[in-house]
Parts: structure tokens; sequence; C-alpha cells
């Protein structure tokens, strides 16, 4: 089935983007709150760190192996229909994540996660990638800002809630059925379909060439990433001697100055060429985790955290752009090809944390992050540049999007 919409008003698009930044703000709420209670997951069922990777393992093999078909399911039922799905799924695997008995049910529990989150992500990323092309206007850097910023509140909410001493089980249930809520809400303000896919565009193709180039690079940004978002706060909590509500603020620095870069990213991108940002972004976020990593201090912890989220805000929304630019797949399915490798870094990331602290220390195993960023500041060179007329465009929009009103 093809969704053929009328043409988006400006008012339509307007509303769209504020619903899409909803959207992400959404998802990085649940991904704060949760990265802030992955100690207390650990706590709950006893693990160790290769346990514990192996619960993180379930959530990334569900995100990838979701990522095969998110693109055909974002395609038949159309971008707000699959987050509201996708959305819901991963509210309620948050919620029950300390409620099942024992580690070998909460491993499905992640993996419902995992692939909740992944359908949720393709179509927000989607309906962003066409809000940007129809409106003529950079908007991804600032939406996942949005994810970032959301980020941020759902860590210091969880953070200021485990100062007042409300139990993580009550935390989890809370967050997840507002969330669940506010992400139906913020559905009914999408696009109601996309512009249908030319003829002969694939749903999915399988990542080679150019894509397979930036789903790789994906792939090591997601994975530096993902060390942040799964192990940050368990790092400073158990190899600095922090207690977990200061832990949490190290991660609220991290994804706060994610966000602030995201938002500035837009402007930056109509100035600098996006070569030039994805090799001088992972290059600082590189600098700071040694420093963290050496000086061994919460607070050089914080700020090192805060210039590693700076360093690499910009990396994953330039990518995903670069990808939905290559000719004869659609955006969904672009989006899907590139992150069915780049989800490997959250599925691989886990158990190598995972083993390298076994064997050694979560310090030590901490510097993938620094490897990661420099594969990606190396990598950055290959990666094919915008062409110098959509810079020009997004200089100069066309004169609809000059006079669509500002979101």
């Amino acid at each position: 089935m093809t969704l053929t919409p009328a043409p988006a008003s400006s008012a339509d698009l307007s509303r769209a983007r504020w619903a899409t930044r909803a959207q992400f703000l959404n998802l990085g709420f649940v991904v704060g709150t949760w990265g802030v209670h992955i100690p207390s997951v650990k706590a709950r069922y006893a693990l160790d760190e290769r346990t514990l990777a192996l619960a993180l393992l379930c959530t990334s093999l569900g995100s990838v192996l979701t990522l095969f078909f998110a693109g055909r399911v974002v395609g038949t039922l159309g971008a707000r229909r699959t987050a509201v799905i996708g959305g819901w799924g991963f509210c309620v695997a948050l919620a029950l994540s300390l409620v099942v008995p024992g580690l070998w049910a909460l491993l499905p529990v992640m993996l419902l996660f995992g692939a909740s989150e992944s359908v949720f992500d393709v179509a927000i990323n989607a309906e962003g990638t066409t809000l940007e092309t129809l409106s003529g206007r950079s908007v991804m850097s600032g939406f996942h800002g949005m994810f970032s910023l959301g980020a941020m509140f759902g860590a210091g909410g969880a953070s200021l809630m485990i100062r007042n001493d409300f139990s993580p089980l009550t935390q989890l249930a809370l967050v997840g059925g507002v969330i669940a809520i506010s992400v139906v809400l913020s559905a009914r303000g999408m696009l109601a379909a996309h512009p249908a896919s030319e003829p002969g565009q694939a749903h999915f193709i399988w990542p080679r060439g150019t894509l397979l180039l930036i789903g790789l690079l994906i792939l090591a940004g997601m994975m530096a990433e993902g060390v942040m978002y799964n192990w940050s706060v368990l790092y400073v909590n158990q190899e600095l001697h922090a207690p977990q509500e200061q832990a949490a603020l190290a991660y609220v620095a991290f994804a706060g100055a994610t966000a602030a870069m995201r938002f500035v990213g837009d402007g930056v991108r109509n100035r600098v060429s996006e070569r030039t940002m994805l090799m001088a972004g992972p290059l600082v976020a590189a600098v700071a985790m040694l420093v963290v990593l050496v000086v061994a201090r919460p607070w050089v912890a914080t700020a090192g955290f805060a210039l590693v989220g700076i360093g690499l805000a910009t990396v994953v929304p330039i990518l995903y752009n670069a990808a939905t630019r290559i000719p004869g797949v659609s955006r969904a399915a672009a989006i899907a090809s590139v992150s069915s490798i780049g989800y490997v870094g959250f599925m691989v990331g886990p158990p190598i944390i995972g083993a390298v602290a076994h064997a050694t220390s979560l310090t030590v195993a901490m510097g993938t992050m620094v490897v990661a960023s420099l594969v990606l500041m190396v990598g950055a060179r290959r990666v094919p540049d915008a062409p110098r007329h959509w810079r020009d465009q997004r200089h100069g929009p066309s004169s609809a999007a000059r006079h669509a009103p500002p979101a």
C-alpha cells in the first residue's frame, strides 16, 4: 500500500515540526531515564559486568533485527502510526524492566525495548528528513537536539527522584506511563503520510558502497554514544566512587551539552562543510575522554562528558542526512539500511565493554569510546559532502519556505 497525501501546507509543516520535536524529546527522556537506572537493573538482578552486558546486548539485538523491516513498516503504515506502535512498545518494556522475576525473564523485555525503540527511531527520522526536504530548512540537527534535551531531562528527573527516595520501580513505571500518553498526543501533529516513493525505490537495501561506508561510521558513532548512554553513570558511580545521584549529573552534563550543540548544529552546517564537522567533533570527544580517564575525578568527568557531547553531537544527524541523498532508495529505507549497521555499534558495544571491564577495569573499557571517535575522524574524509546547491538552498530557501511561519 502506498500512502499518497495531499500537498502539505506551511501550517501542516510547522505543526509537524513541533510534533516531531516532541517525539525526539519523548525518545530521549526514556533513554535518559534508562541510562540512570542501569545500575538499578544491575543491583536488582545481582548482575556482574558480563551478565549486564548480556541484557544490554538483547536490547541491541532487538534493534538490529527490527531494522530489516522497519523501512517497509513505515512505508506501509506511515511514520505517524509506526511511531505510536513503537513508542508504546518501549514504554511497556521500560515499566517492566524492574518487575520481572529474574535475568531470563528480563532478556525478552530488553528485546522488546530495543525493537520498539528501533522502529520508533526510523519513523521519526524519516519524518524529519521529509520535513527538511519539503520545507527547504535544516532541521535534523535540531530534532536530534531535542532527543539529547529529553535525555538530559530524563536523567535529571531520575537523579531528583532518587534523591527524594522514589523507588526505581516507581520511577520507571511513572515515566513509561507518561511518555506513552505523550507519544500518542505528539503523533497527532505529524504528517498524515509522506510523499509517495518514486517508482523503483526500494524499501530495504543491503548497505554497499557509500551506504556501507556511512553505515560503518554510524556504527562507530553509535558505539561511542552507546558507551556514554549505557556505562557513563556506572563508571562515575563505581570507578570514581560518586553516589548515584551525582553520577547521574555527569550524564546530564553529557546530554545537555549534546543537546545545546545540536540546536546550533543546523546553523553551523550552513557555514561549515559537513566533512569538516565530522572530522573535528570526534577529535574533541576523543581528547576529552582521555582527560577524564587519566585524571579520574568526578568533577573532571562532568566537564569532560560535556565536551564529549559537544564533539559527538552532530555526527549521527549529518550521516543520516548523507544516507538519504543516495539515489534509488526511499528515505525510510536509507535510514533503516545504515541504521542496520549502526545499531550493531549498540549491539557489540555492551559485550565488548563488559568483557574488557571484567578482564581489566571499567576505566580501561571506557577507552573504546576514544577508539570509536578516532575511527570517525579518519573515516569522515571519505564521506561525500553535501552538494553545493543543497547548502545554497539552506542559505536561501524557496519562496514558499521563506514565507512559511517559524516553527
